[in-house]
């Protein structure tokens, strides 16, 4: 870590109030205004309190979510709590607890919860930026206040103290801050020990050292506030995006990933029927093992259903297998095996002889168990009048007392229990039903007595209104149909949320303080200490080796004859650069010195040795001058 030497201000501490300034105004005051009750109303929504109060109504709202089928993913559930609670049903639908998670009070509370994290989190992260810039605050004068202190003695002086409790703070990940020496203006630094300027200011006389860690409990709390939003940014995402869908499919039956073709369909907000990957799905066999024997007979053992599907229409058929918590990723989509029951298939012909019927019918299993299914089969196309049939269908029938139960889920000994109707189902007018439920308010009761037919068996029905054969069984799969674009954001957010809880537990936010003064027998050192949050009592034993470790460093320091403070070693090379530089100035000044004097001595000698040549010179022409104009003397004159 950077140890930063910093003028005495502590940026912990806040200004403060100015006597006779406003304050801010309170409901108490009656001086509230639109505004003041608008910043109040932001306050309340924004602090913890009522994050937490939402978070938890939030996780209260959805328990009716997994505890109540629900219309998205269970529309047969729904329908089936209905014939079974038909005075509390319409109560809990009014609620919107069929559909929890598109009730208007659910979208409410979700709302409230995103405004609330995004108001605490977004300033709370421009603090935390301006924390990671922040110095540790100034070290206590007393540090024996501290929940955690020790003190001892050393033969190395205060400045050297100080030194090497910030090397050994520095090197494990602390964060330091040092006083800076603070001198009047034109006066000189007073001596200290080795050279070194004595730190003075408000901070106290002595040397000390502040030290701070585990800022990443905050960065923790802030990577969990900031996850919980992003979860519920991928559950708007998938709300917006996404789509559910359910199809009841029959062994041997396709179906196509239309809304035409689907049984429910619940797009999200931006979702059209265009939206929808074109694929296909055909059922060819589906197999429900159980246990046979012993305390779990009757309990599942696996559910294999084989399909063949297409990508797109005309495209390459593919084969795979659903099984539970197996989906099928087609196109973005994926769907999964949510239920299975029984489909009786029945024959059935009208007073005119004529088949009018002649397929399986999905029955729906209660909550009974065993597979003890209940379901209505309508004949709209029979004459004279339509024909309805109210049944219930036995996997394993036994008589019980007279009473016809199942006990066991596989079909071991079908047989169905049928009422026969007559009349007019109301299929052509009134409100929409349910392919589950007949109104028999417009049909009269041809049978007084419920008939059991195994397969192959008829039941002729009174008055030459035609016939109905139980010709044998199929089964059924529920599908559920599903995209959801911010599923795999939101595990995302979920692991990081995760990762932040276990930041913001595991590290701890502690200071260590450490203040070297000179006493009667020689230098004293105190260490001080204490953590924000210690739940554990895990600082106690972190201090005591810390303490340890420091005393130690000063034992070994004080033992080394070559130890230095770091500002004498910094004095002596500037004083040895300094003579360096004033030795190289002289030998400078000597050799041109050297240099201008030999070339003055030079210039002497040269102008010597010319003065007599120039003289010797003169003398010559100006004895040649005068005979110039003489005749010339020749031999023999």
């Amino acid at each position: 870590m950077t140890d930063v030497r910093v003028p005495e201000t502590d940026p912990f501490e806040s200004a403060a109030p100015e006597r006779g300034g406003r304050g801010p105004a309170s409901p108490a005051t009656g001086s509230f205004g639109t505004g003041d009750w608008l910043k109040w109303a932001w306050r309340q929504l924004t602090s913890m309190r009522i994050a937490l109060v939402l978070l938890f109504l939030l996780a209260l709202g959805s328990v009716p979510g997994s505890i109540l089928p629900q219309e998205g993913t269970d529309a047969a559930g729904v329908q089936q709590y209905f014939t079974s609670h038909p005075s509390l049903a319409p109560l809990l639908s009014h609620l919107g607890l069929f559909d929890v998670f598109g009730a208007p009070w659910f979208a409410s509370i979700y709302l409230l919860l995103f405004v609330s994290l995004v108001g605490c989190v977004v300033p709370r992260t421009f603090r935390l930026a301006g924390s990671t810039r922040t110095l540790p605050p100034q070290a206590p004068r007393n540090l024996a206040r501290l929940p955690a202190s020790a003190e001892y003695g050393t033969a190395l002086s205060p400045a050297q103290a100080a030194e090497v409790a910030a090397r050994v703070l520095s090197g494990h990940g602390f964060r330091l801050r040092r006083p800076a020496p603070t001198l009047p203006a034109g006066s000189a630094a007073p001596a200290g020990p080795a050279g070194s300027a004595a730190p003075t200011g408000p901070a106290g006389s002595g040397y000390w050292v502040s030290a701070e860690k585990g800022y990443l409990r905050e960065v923790g709390n802030l990577l969990f506030h900031l996850a919980l939003l992003g979860v519920l940014v991928a559950i708007a995402l998938g709300g917006l995006f996404g789509y559910k869908a359910d199809r009841l499919l029959v062994q041997g039956t396709s179906f196509a990933d239309t809304p035409t073709d689907l049984d429910e369909f619940y797009p999200g907000r931006l979702v059209t029927a265009a939206d929808l990957p074109p694929f296909s799905i055909t059922l060819n066999t589906f197999d429900a093992s159980y246990i046979t024997s012993g305390a779990q007979r009757g309990q599942p053992n696996s559910f294999d259903a084989q399909i063949s599907y297409t990508a797109s229409p005309g495209g390459p058929v593919r084969t795979d297998r659903l099984e539970v918590n197996r989906p099928l990723s087609v196109d973005g989509a994926k769907v999964y095996l949510i239920g299975h029951g029984y489909a009786p298939e029945f024959k059935v012909t009208d007073a005119r002889g004529q088949v009018v019927f002649d397929g399986a019918q999905p029955f729906i299993s209660g909550t009974t168990g065993n597979f003890l299914s209940q379901g209505v089969l309508k004949v709209t196309g029979a004459e004279p009048e339509q024909l309805g049939f109210s049944g219930v269908f036995v996997p394993t029938a036994v008589d019980v007392n007279g009473t016809l139960e199942s006990v066991f889920p596989a079909a071991d000994n079908p047989v169905v229990s049928l009422i026969a109707y007559a009349g007019n189902l109301g299929m052509n007018s009134g409100p929409a039903q349910s392919v589950y439920q007949m109104d028999t308010a417009g049909m009269k009761q041809l049978t007084a007595a419920p008939q059991l037919l195994q397969i192959g068996q008829s039941l002729k029905l009174p008055d030459g209104q035609g016939t109905i054969t139980f010709t044998g069984y199929q089964q059924w799969v529920s599908l559920a149909v599903t995209h959801d674009p911010g599923q795999l954001p939101a595990l995302i957010c979920g692991m990081a949320a995760l990762g932040g809880l276990l930041l913001s537990f595991v590290v701890r936010r502690r200071r260590v303080f450490v203040r070297a003064s000179t006493g009667p027998q020689g230098t004293t050192v105190h260490v001080g200490g204490l953590a924000r949050t210690d739940a554990s009592g895990a600082f106690e034993d972190e201090f005591a080796s810390l303490a340890a470790e420091l005393r130690s460093a000063h034992q070994q320091a004080a033992q080394d004859p070559s130890a230095q403070d770091p500002p004498a070693q910094a004095q002596a090379a500037q004083d040895q650069a300094a003579q360096d530089e004033t030795a190289q100035d002289c030998t400078a000044q000597d050799q041109a010195a050297r240099d201008e004097t030999a070339y003055d001595q030079t210039g002497q000698n040269q102008a010597a040795q010319d003065r007599p040549a120039q003289d010797q010179t003169g003398q010559n022409q100006t004895a040649q001058s005068p005979g110039q104009a003489a005749p010339v003397r020749h031999e023999g004159e």
